[in-house]
């Protein structure tokens, strides 16, 4: 029978901690995640439109990524305080909603994956909230880690 892997998040006492990664080299990284806000037809005209009573919810909802990059530590707990040294965000509107990418960048201890889910996730909260006059019922749907580089487990991709 195999050995169920040891978690390094959690003590043998069951609680939480903080992994060290003093020790470990620091290396350039990159992480890029993905995902979708599904939308009404009229919410994504008055996205093409630049119709959207509260503004640029485009615009809006990249800069609220690119700050969420930063500030993922203070939203996941666990998470390691590392050196952001890029973010890029593109919302692309496609006949159901808007794709939403994100590329995030480092030469730290630890990889950058949580940064770039997070920029993601609230890029999709941002334009949600920027669209709810126009669309209620906005979905967040599909949020993935895409590829990762970097970093002692190498690299990845889904594709």
């Amino acid at each position: 029978m195999s050995e169920v892997p040891r978690l390094t998040h959690v003590r043998e006492d069951g609680t939480a901690q903080m992994v060290d990664v003093s020790a470990k080299a620091v290396t350039a990284r990159a992480a890029s995640a993905a995902g979708r806000v599904l939308l009404a037809p009229a919410a994504v005209a008055a996205l093409r439109d630049g119709t959207v009573p509260k503004g640029d919810a485009l615009a809006v909802a990249r800069i609220a990524g690119i700050q969420a990059a930063k500030r993922t530590p203070d939203l996941v707990p666990l998470a390691h305080p590392v050196a952001v040294h890029a973010v890029t965000v593109d919302l692309a509107v496609a006949d159901d909603g808007v794709d939403i990418t994100a590329q995030v960048r480092t030469a730290d201890r630890t990889g950058i994956e949580m940064e770039a889910l997070t920029c993601v996730s609230v890029a999709a909260l941002a334009l949600v909230d920027m669209i709810k006059a126009v669309d209620k019922h906005a979905r967040i749907t599909d949020i993935r880690v895409t590829a990762k580089s970097g970093g002692r487990s190498g690299d990845w991709s889904e594709s």
